[in-house]
């Protein structure tokens, strides 16, 4: 009897919106009833007017497999004895509208077969033998804000493939992948969503099974391994996720019972015309318990670290990507989507309640506030938020020829303006190197070495900008021909010197970050960062600094966007004391022209740029310097040296 009541209260969550675990209800799952071994299936299809199931267990014969409705919480069930782990099933839903069933696939199924197979299969998630046991222990007490994050942005399918153009397995990723990863210095690794989905043309962002692991590179607990891997070598890691839309092939959620199940039945709120896919109807409650469980599974049975969440701008707008004055509007006129704010809302709470330490990581390009404010303060409860202002100023500005830059400093120093109104992530992504907008390298303006030294530079001012940072796979070697997910990265490219040193000053550049408690102590408050000088737009030179919560512990940056090498440049500092060069992109082993500072800078006693002292320095070409306090001078009779930091 309890356990009737139990199950009852379970259904009526799941229709009311706050059954956060309804992956444990719905779809296939592995049984003994009264004695019995045997797979029970349960669908929420309840405008269904009949459901069979038919699969390996039953010669793909559903006739006489017919589920039964619970009319009070729409869910059809069925105990099949035959089933068994690994098989294969689909279900064949009739509707009022169409005497023809139409074969689903489990919205619920923890696993597929490999496309284009359109079927679920039965698969036990649980039981991975997880050795990460330190690295979860470690998470929860991890302050992320004033930690370094150094994302690797990957997708599976093209980081490398075998000489014949197969894929990778997760298993076999995870013997390469994570080594190199942490060898080129990052934090974490994104992965660009492995959710199964029927086209690779979409990169998986347009997605049929939210619960299953793509099979295109093996089984869920290989892709557990992949993880547990990660986590082993130090690195966290991230999934792409999709909340907002879904793609509308016929195995898949879109019309699932012959009515608009989970797609808003508006065609202006439903149909996304941008994307040729359908969004969420976040007006029903099944909707809000069907996504919230599904983030929340992905953090307890794949120990993910963190979620990026897609196109948070088509969610929260109604009239979103819209090329025409759709005149959709909200209950008080304006063109939000409040049942999306309000799931927006509860998913974030919900993630917050029951995860230690997630990252959940706005990928939103609009101007809506409060982003990553809690939502007890009436933020959207995210914690991170992409920066796609600073993302879309700096790459048109280094796409110009340095010779009209200084009549666009403004893209430069810009951002600092909002910098700290939310918690940004700085992305280079994928999105950036697609559809004909060409590589990262091949942006950068000028010949063969300007370009790699644009990209250099590039890379050195995104590091000392306040917020975490993200690159996408090939950017650290200078891929020179935009991304193609039919293929593997040009791995050969580092064969030829100039790409060796980029990846090499890649790997030195983010080396340095982690080690720079300046550059994320206090990556999120004004008391971090201070400009000593953002209106050299004649040179098109910006010097600034990052500090810690140390105040001897700072850093200066000067970035040079010009290829005009600068002898005895007057720079301002804060302290009388001496100052050397820990960093230089222009040094030689990095392919540059080594125009570096090797001597000690000594600070003389004259007001400069706002600050009560200056250095005499060398300006390299097309590059950043770091400077950092060494010695400091103490005045007698005579100069003494003493010295505070040699580090």
């Amino acid at each position: 009897m309890k356990n009737k009541k139990a199950a009852k209260t379970i259904k009526d969550s799941f229709n009311s919106g706050t059954n956060y675990q309804c992956y444990e209800m719905l779809g296939s799952h592995i049984r003994k009833i009264n004695g019995v071994q045997g797979v029970k299936f349960s669908l929420w299809a309840p405008n269904a007017v009949r459901v069979n199931i038919k699969g390996d267990f039953n010669g793909w014969n559903g006739e006489n497999y017919a589920m039964k409705l619970n009319k009070k919480t729409g869910i059809w069930q069925l105990f099949i004895p035959e089933a068994k782990e690994e098989q294969g099933y689909l279900y064949e839903v009739y509707s009022e509208e169409n005497s023809i069933p139409v074969e689903k696939a489990d919205p619920f199924a923890f696993f597929s077969k490999v496309r284009p197979d359109k079927a679920s299969s039965i698969y036990r998630v649980a039981g991975y033998n997880w050795k990460d046991k330190n690295w979860m222990e470690e998470r929860k007490n991890k302050n992320p804000y004033s930690s370094p994050m150094n994302i690797y942005e990957v997708h599976l399918g093209s980081w490398k493939t075998h000489e014949d153009g197969t894929f990778y397995s997760y298993k076999e990723l995870a013997q390469e992948l994570p080594e190199y990863a942490s060898k080129m210095g990052y934090t974490h690794i994104e992965f660009l969503p492995i959710m199964e989905h029927p086209l690779d043309d979409s990169w998986g962002y347009q997605i049929t099974g939210y619960y299953a692991v793509t099979s295109r590179y093996g089984t869920p607990k290989d892709f557990m391994y992949l993880v547990d891997k990660c986590h082993e070598i130090g690195l966290g890691v991230i999934l792409d996720w999709v909340p907002g839309h879904f793609c509308k092939d016929d195995h898949g959620l879109y019309n699932f019972d012959g009515t608009h199940l989970f797609e808003h039945k508006d065609p202006l709120r439903g149909e996304n015309y941008d994307w040729g896919t359908a969004n969420f109807n976040f007006e029903k409650p099944q909707v809000k318990s069907f996504l919230i469980s599904n983030a929340l599974f992905w953090f307890k049975y794949y120990h993910i670290d963190g979620i990026r969440v897609d196109a948070v701008a088509n969610m929260l707008y109604l009239d979103y990507g819209m090329k025409w004055n759709s005149n959709v509007k909200n209950k008080f006129g304006g063109n939000e989507n409040l049942d999306a704010v309000d799931f927006i809302k509860k998913l974030n709470e919900a993630i917050f309640k029951n995860v230690d330490n997630p990252l959940v990581i706005a990928e939103e390009s609009s101007t809506w506030p409060m982003i990553t404010a809690p939502t007890y303060l009436g933020g959207l409860g995210f914690n991170y938020k992409w920066n796609m202002g600073w993302m879309n100023d700096m790459l048109t500005y280094m796409e110009m020829d340095p010779i009209y830059r200084k009549w666009h400093h403004n893209n430069v120093t810009f951002s600092i303006v909002y910098s700290f109104t939310e918690n940004f992530v700085l992305p280079l992504s994928h999105d950036e190197v697609v559809h004909g907008k060409k590589s990262l390298l091949d942006k950068m303006p000028g010949d063969y070495w300007q370009k790699f030294a644009n990209l250099r530079l590039f890379y050195g001012y995104m590091i000392g900008h306040p917020g975490k940072k993200l690159l996408f796979m090939g950017g650290e070697f200078g891929q020179f021909i935009e991304w193609n997910f039919k293929k593997q990265l040009d791995w050969v490219l580092l064969l030829y010197p100039q790409h060796k040193m980029l990846q090499q000053y890649v790997i030195d550049l983010n080396k340095f970050y982690k080690n720079q408690a300046s550059l994320w102590q206090l990556d999120h408050t004004y008391e971090g960062f201070s400009w000593i000088d953002n209106q050299n737009y004649e040179q098109s030179i910006v010097t600034f600094m990052r500090k810690s919560k140390n105040k001897r512990d700072y850093l200066i940056f000067i970035c040079n966007f010009t290829p005009v090498v600068h002898y005895d440049y007057k720079l301002g500092v804060p302290e009388k004391i001496c100052y050397r060069e820990v960093f230089n992109s222009d040094s030689e082993k990095y392919g540059g022209s080594g125009q570096v500072n090797k001597e000690i800078l000594t600070s003389f006693n004259e007001k400069w740029n706002n600050e009560p002292y200056y250095v005499m320095t060398k300006v390299p070409p097309l590059a950043v310097a770091i400077i950092k306090p060494y010695y400091k001078l103490v005045r007698n009779t005579k100069y003494k040296v003493q010295r505070v930091n040699n580090k």
